[in-house]
């Protein structure tokens, strides 16, 4: 659960003297690595290198004021080598070696035990430690236990995140059943027959988007006025990504109010992205949309069901193949002579798909 804070001038200055000590301790931490392997062909652990923060932070090396958070931030790499040799066993083309970050691109760091260097005052601030109290706009209230609080820039704004554990309350049980075929003419089709319009933000704000680009490339580079610049681009990009989640939000929360039972493709949406189509992929967002659909389902106590996309756009719901390009969207069966919106059949097909797994046909 994410909040806005409202620092002051000095709480700014601390928060990013904060964040460039975690910034530096990660790269440190990172060349340590690099230079243990290449010189002696050691491979350091987590537990090799939170050892040494003691002596680093009693030599005055690291004004990050907690210590917890100065062992965080070795997790966060300890975790970035971790995927990174995942990736080399995978066999992927380009695992991606960890790198080095710039203060500019390291915008969060985590307190990751509730009550050490954070806490709540009676009067409703945040207290961070090695900043000060803070102000803090409570849109909703905060339930649940706390586990962990991260301190987040965003586009020249200042934001706190807590992850909390709470007990998810289930809705009244429902006996309705949809299946869901996610597209790029609608965002998404019912096996009711219902259609969510596609709402293309980022498309829409192209424009302004193109405006606000401009003005940084037409800046000097390392001038105040492209720092400026720079941050309005960041706000355009983070207003779209607003919209697309709230978009998202609220169109999952619908369907899990509604239905009992929901089925949804398993797609590889990496790889769609990847493609001619990647711009209208990466606007609709399928993966941050199906990952809210999936908590919020368990959280309410419905269920959601992933079925395997293979052919669930190519089979009528007789069972013949109807093979059909992407430029096709009616179905016409030859066998059973259904004809339909492609996008209805897939989502009924799918919905079938989710009940057999389901066991529930």
């Amino acid at each position: 659960m994410q909040y806005r804070l409202y620092p002051k001038d000095a709480q700014i200055q601390a928060l990013k003297v904060q964040l460039g000590e975690a910034c530096r301790l990660y790269n440190a931490a990172l060349q340590e690595r690099r230079g243990a392997y290449k010189h002696a062909g050691l491979s350091l652990t987590y537990y090799d290198q939170a050892t040494q923060l003691k002596a680093i932070r009693a030599a005055g090396d690291l004004a990050l004021a907690n210590f917890s958070a100065s062992q965080d931030v070795l997790r966060r790499v300890d975790k970035t080598f971790k995927a990174f040799f995942r990736r080399v066993k995978a066999g992927a083309a380009q695992p991606g070696y960890p790198r080095f970050k710039s203060r500019k691109r390291f915008d969060s760091y985590t307190f990751p035990s509730w009550g050490d260097g954070c806490r709540l005052t009676d009067a409703g601030r945040l207290y961070l430690q090695g900043v000060g109290h803070l102000k803090v706009k409570w849109h909703r209230p905060l339930e649940g236990q706390i586990k962990t609080v991260t301190v987040k820039r965003q586009a020249g704004q200042w934001f706190v995140g807590f992850s909390i554990e709470y007990e998810g309350e289930a809705l009244p049980g429902t006996d309705a059943q949809v299946g869901i075929d996610v597209g790029l003419t609608d965002f998404a089709t019912l096996s009711t027959g219902e259609t969510i319009p596609n709402p293309r933000y980022y498309r829409k704000a192209q424009a302004r988007l193109r405006i606000a680009q401009r003005r940084v490339a037409r800046r000097t580079r390392g001038g105040a006025n492209r720092r400026k610049a720079v941050v309005l681009l960041q706000k355009a990009h983070a207003h779209v990504q607003n919209q697309r989640a709230d978009f998202h939000h609220k169109t999952s929360r619908t369907l899990v109010e509604t239905y009992g039972v929901i089925a949804v493709e398993d797609l590889n949406v990496k790889g769609l992205a990847s493609g001619m189509l990647a711009k209208s992929v990466n606007d609709a967002g399928w993966s941050a949309f199906i990952n809210k659909l999936d908590y919020k389902a368990a959280e309410a106590g419905r269920q959601l069901v992933c079925v395997n996309p293979r052919g669930t756009s190519q089979t009528c719901l007789c069972g013949a193949e109807v093979h059909k390009t992407l430029a096709q969207r009616w179905h016409e069966c030859p066998a059973c002579g259904l004809s339909a919106a492609r996008d209805h059949v897939s989502a009924q097909r799918i919905l079938g798909l989710g009940l057999s797994l389901l066991d529930l046909t």
